[in-house]
């Protein structure tokens, strides 16, 4: 027990450092090609670059004397920090946030003078934040026909006071920090200090770390000093894929099993794709080889401090082909010797430990595998190279064939009905009808499936109880991408040769079916069901254009004709708005379907749904909704009209057929001839 409070809050503390490192590298990662243009701009027509061209580069002055302004100064002055403001502010208030967010960074910007990328990381999610909350304070309050007025001058003004903030108190501040910063840097650097970073940086990386250490704090930092010294040393402190290269080098010499055999494979990915978590399973698998990290991190950033070399411009992702591409105009000799000198060093003590220390790497590599998945918290997109499904397009590999799958909501009776109708045709239309697929609450899961789905702001809840399962994680339920890979896990799953490779799997614990599978059914027309589905879904509960603007008018509308048809009590619209707080209903394709949350069922006293159209649309959490479909269901009686919903919306034609509907009937025929 003591282990046990001891431990969790370091998980909560690293979780916790992820998320940040996730959010900042949500600002700078969608805007690398900018910084890549910005780079290569520089290199080639700066003073210094291969091709000097001073009404590009920024020197000089024409014949009347006037100096050039070039490209280089206002891309890294106003465009890059900007970009990464709007970004910023969009991913915490959409649109609107990130205009926001912009204006009021560009008051730090002019304060400071010097490219404020750390302000803009600030100063973007502050906009959409305020805004966010400002637009609540009268959210339903404003009078028809002045939406736009209303909106447009909040905007402006909020975003205007944010700009007058950021000049006279943001400004200063990050400055004063910039300044600092710089100045430990150059301490490190002045002193020979700066290889020891090291020490922190490569086993952040392995730890999922690195992000918040990378885009949070060397990458503003780079950037300002490649503008004052034309490159810096700080883009390769983590970018270097030496370290990495070395320790896969050393696996396949001297490895054992599955690791020495996919060795090679990794080494490519790693070195010439970029991809460094691919390396990490090794690492996990061997501590002690943290090591050789270090080694070959320290190596490398000496030999660029000895050798004054740099890049001009962020490496991302850390491909030697990227590596080269932003190297410094004199610092490719120095940049390439840094890459050699650091795979060299992490070879040599990666290789000693290897060689020295006894271990099993046959049975513990899809282990370590597994563990760095779980550090990182989702599926690793390269881990199959690792485990041996890279050979089938990157496809995890089961230990039998995939037979049962659930999808899992908070209430299981709406979002996830819908999703596992709409995954049960895909999987079905790919020629496997024996796949199960039912839909479940988190609260009734049991260890007994091979894939469970969730909401991506479930999964954590829905792990625990499903911990042998492969997950997935969506955010739109009516066509996710993530439905396709785990139609291409089925399908590898469940191929002759896998079939016969886990037959006795294929016969155990998951594909057994527990009385949870049978209470929450799998939604198709054949499920046992007290009311007809004309009887769940009537005229009365259609309305085709609704009255409501926001979301949560829009949830009090739908639940008023669940209210209406005495299939609810009042406490359900309630529970109603309690689940939109937690997880959102929206499905995709203009819909969403708000129900109350699993402890609300004893509020339904009948089966019944609503659907009601806004040809306008409303904003639902920064997506569109054109359709509400109300949703109260006792056991498996709503599943049916459920199912026959979600193939419509998953089919453009008959979602244009619903928007284009000019009476109730219409609606009621198109859902019934799907139920056909």
């Amino acid at each position: 027990m003591a282990t046990q409070t001891v431990a969790k809050p370091r998980t909560s503390v690293r979780v916790g450092v992820q998320k940040f490192g996730t959010f900042l590298s949500g600002m700078i990662m969608p805007n690398i090609g900018a910084f890549i243009a910005w780079g290569l701009i520089t290199a080639l027509f700066i003073e210094k670059g291969w091709i000097p061209v001073p009404a590009l580069g920024g020197f000089g002055a024409n014949a009347e004397g006037v100096p050039y302004v070039g490209l280089v100064g206002p891309m890294i002055t106003y465009l890059l920090p900007l970009l990464i403001a709007y970004t910023g502010g969009r991913m915490v208030y959409d649109v609107r946030g990130g205009v926001v967010g912009a204006i009021g960074t560009m008051g730090v910007i002019v304060g400071a003078g010097i490219p404020m990328f750390i302000g803009a990381m600030i100063m973007g999610p502050l906009g959409g934040w305020t805004m966010k909350k400002i637009d609540s304070l009268w959210d339903g309050k404003i009078r028809p026909g002045f939406e736009m007025l209303v909106n447009n001058f909040s905007a402006g003004i909020w975003g205007g006071l944010l700009a007058m903030l950021g000049f006279y108190g943001i400004s200063p501040l990050v400055t004063a920090f910039s300044t600092a910063a710089g100045n430990v840097v150059q301490f490190l650097v002045s002193n020979g200090l700066l290889p020891l970073t090291s020490i922190f940086i490569e086993p952040a990386k392995v730890l999922f770390l690195n992000n918040a250490i990378n885009h949070g704090v060397l990458t503003p930092l780079g950037i300002q000093q490649s503008l004052e010294q034309g490159k810096s040393i700080l883009f390769l402190l983590e970018a270097n894929p030496g370290p990495g290269l070395g320790i896969l080098l050393a696996y396949m010499f001297f490895g054992r099993g599955a690791a020495k055999a996919s060795a090679p494979g990794a080494a490519i990915i790693h070195f010439l794709g970029g991809i460094h978590e691919i390396y990490f399973p090794y690492v996990l698998m061997r501590p002690l080889l943290i090591l050789a990290a270090i080694a070959g991190g320290m190596t490398g950033i000496a030999t660029l401090a000895i050798t004054n070399s740099g890049l001009v411009a962020p490496s991302a992702p850390g491909s030697i082909i990227a590596v080269l591409a932003q190297t410094a105009r004199d610092s490719y000799f120095g940049v390439i010797l840094a890459v050699l000198l650091a795979t060299a060093a992490s070879f040599v003590v990666a290789s000693v430990i290897l060689k020295t220390t006894r271990h099993s790497d046959e049975g513990d590599l899809s282990a370590a595998t597994s563990k760095m998945e779980d550090m990182k918290g989702k599926k690793s997109s390269v881990s199959s190279a690792l485990t041996g499904a890279g050979a089938g397009g990157g496809v995890a590999v089961m230990a039998g064939p995939v037979r049962n799958i659930v999808f899992a909501c908070d209430a299981g009776m709406g979002s996830s009905a819908m999703g596992a109708s709409v995954l049960r045709n895909k999987i079905k239309a790919a020629g496997f009808p024996d796949v199960k697929v039912t839909n479940a609450a988190i609260a009734n899961l049991t260890d007994t499936y091979d894939v469970v789905i969730t909401h991506q702001d479930l999964t954590e809840r829905a792990k625990p109880a499903t911990s042998s399962a492969v997950h997935y994680s969506v955010d739109n339920f009516m066509s996710s991408p993530r439905y396709d890979e785990i139609v291409d896990l089925v399908k590898k799953s469940n191929a002759p040769e896998a079939s016969d490779a886990g037959a006795d799997a294929g016969h155990g614990a998951h594909a057994a079916e527990t009385p949870a599978d049978t209470a929450q059914g799998d939604g198709a027309p054949a499920a046992p069901a007290a009311v007809a589905p004309s009887d769940i879904l009537v005229a009365d509960s259609v309305i085709l254009n609704g009255t409501a603007t926001t979301r949560d008018d829009a949830i009090d509308e739908a639940g008023r004709l669940l209210l209406a048809r005495g299939a609810v009590d009042e406490g359900y619209i309630t529970a109603m708005h309690e689940r939109e707080e937690s997880v959102s209903t929206y499905m995709g394709s203009y819909l969403a379907i708000p129900h109350g949350t699993n402890a609300a069922k004893d509020h339904i006293m009948k089966s019944a749904v609503s659907v009601i159209r806004y040809p306008e649309g409303i904003d639902w959490n920064g997506k569109q909704v054109k359709f509400v479909v109300g949703v109260a269901g006792i056991n498996n009686e709503h599943l049916h009209i459920l199912s026959s919903i979600a193939k419509v919306f998953t089919n453009k034609a008959q979602v244009a057929q619903l928007e284009a509907a000019t009476s109730v009937d219409e609606v009621l025929e198109l859902f019934g001839k799907v139920n056909a």
